[in-house]
C-alpha cells in the first residue's frame, strides 16, 4: 500500500511540474489588434532569436523626431526558418534600414507591435507574422 502512495505522489508532482513549467499560447487576436495596423520604417537594432517567438528591435523616428525602439514579435521560430528566414538575416541587417507591417498591441504597451511583413536592404518581402490590413 505505501509504494502505491509513494507512486501517486511521484506522479502528482511530475504532473505538477510540467503544468508549472509550461506557458499557455495565445492566438494573434488575443494580443494584437488587426485593426491597428501602421507601417514603420527605422534602423535595426537587434534581435532576440527564442521560443516560441523571435523578437526584433527597431529604431523608428516619429514626427516629433524623437528615436522610439519597438519590439516586434514574429512567427514561431520553426515557421520563420520554413520560410527561409533564420537568425542570420537579421544578423546581417542589424544596423541597416529595413520597413515593417505590424500590428499594435491591445493593451496598449508602448513600442509593441507584431510584424506582418518585412523588407530590408536585399529587397525582399518576408513574412515575419500574420498579415492584417
Amino acid at each position: 500500500m505505501r509504494l502505491k502512495v509513494i507512486f501517486a505522489a511521484a506522479v502528482a508532482g511530475i504532473i505538477t511540474a510540467f503544468a508549472m513549467s509550461t506557458s499557455a499560447h495565445h492566438s494573434f487576436s488575443a494580443e494584437f489588434d488587426e485593426n491597428n495596423c501602421r507601417d514603420f520604417t527605422g534602423i535595426l537594432t537587434d534581435v532576440d532569436w527564442q521560443n516560441p517567438h523571435a523578437f526584433f528591435y527597431v529604431d523608428v523616428t516619429n514626427e516629433t523626431g524623437a528615436v522610439q525602439n519597438w519590439s516586434f514579435q514574429t512567427y514561431a521560430l520553426i515557421t520563420l526558418k520554413r520560410a527561409g528566414t533564420g537568425l542570420d538575416y537579421f544578423k546581417r541587417n542589424i544596423g541597416k534600414e529595413v520597413w515593417v507591417r505590424g500590428c499594435l498591441a491591445k493593451n496598449g504597451r508602448d513600442y509593441y507591435a507584431s510584424a506582418g511583413l518585412m523588407r530590408a536592404e536585399d529587397g525582399e518581402l518576408r513574412q515575419m507574422g500574420q498579415i492584417q490590413n
